[in-house]
């Protein structure tokens, strides 16, 4: 399908943010979140891997645009790893909230906020008091430590049985608590996605952004866009929903496009990348 099929934005604002891309791409940055947005959501986050498709999108659509930058709470240079995106020109992965900038194959960051040394090593007795549900398991980001409930018997209930604990040990380590799909991840305060999208709008003078993406991280993004639409920047709104799962209510109900998953995002990718490839 072309991009007329695909892309028919709810609202005017998501009207005008896709002319503005289209009439000036140099101008426009379109940035994307990993997990199920560029790739589908599976039980063991170190299995997931972006939709094949969406690399081959990624590799047609940067040399036409301003910027693509992928915007994830995976360190930067996992979501490379796991993207497919090493050698692909013009790609910026701002990863753990923007708190790591990878670039032309070199990755920079600060130091690493001593609260989650402190936060992971108190975090197994934390939970072993709880009497947490067999499956519960943790990630160590380095960055950051996230409590995965989607392998419990009730991975809702578990989630909510947790959730009061794990935002008291964060507290008290000067962390927040950033909860996603089933998850709950410990992370330094002041690094969001919204941040991170703003600092690199600014950066490279976009007149235009796409954001795509599916979870509660991404709500400070679609907060960030919303703002600087005041300001005359051109935004247009994805929400990631894969087939059969419910979108966030907080994301669809802001989204000026919704399209089926990391494989309706890819196809979007891509009927960007043509269209803009038309002689003009």
């Amino acid at each position: 399908m072309g991009l007329a099929e695909i892309a028919r934005p709810l609202t005017d604002a998501g009207h005008a943010g896709l002319a503005a891309l289209l009439a000036a791409p140099r101008d426009a940055v379109i940035a994307l979140d990993f997990d199920g947005t560029l790739a589908p959501i599976v039980p063991d986050p170190g299995r997931a891997r972006a939709h094949p498709a969406a690399a081959p999108a990624l590799r047609a659509l940067a040399p036409r645009v301003g910027t693509v930058a992928v915007v994830t709470g995976r360190p930067a240079e996992l979501a490379v790893e796991y993207g497919g995106l090493a050698g692909l020109a013009g790609v910026v992965v701002l990863g753990h909230y923007g708190a790591e900038r990878w670039e032309a194959g070199r990755l920079t960051a600060p130091p690493p906020h001593p609260g989650v040394a402190a936060a992971r090593a108190e975090l197994p007795g934390v939970l072993a008091a709880l009497g947490a549900p067999d499956g519960t398991w943790v990630e160590d980001k380095g960055r950051s430590v996230a409590v995965h409930t989607r392998r419990t018997a009730e991975p809702v209930a578990a989630f909510e049985l947790l959730r009061g604990p794990v935002d008291a040990l964060a507290a008290g380590h000067g962390l927040v608590v950033e909860p996603g799909r089933l998850v709950l991840e410990l992370r330094p305060p002041g690094v969001d996605k919204g941040a991170a999208l703003t600092a690199l709008l600014r950066e490279r003078n976009a007149r235009s952004v796409l954001y795509a993406g599916d979870d509660l991280g991404d709500v400070p993004a679609f907060a960030a866009v919303e703002k600087l639409r005041g300001e005359g920047l051109a935004g247009l709104l994805v929400a990631s929903a894969a087939v059969g799962d419910a979108p966030v209510r907080e994301l669809a109900d802001r989204a000026d496009l919704v399209v089926p998953g990391p494989a309706g995002v890819a196809e979007l990718l891509a009927a960007l990348g043509e269209e803009l490839s038309r002689p003009r």
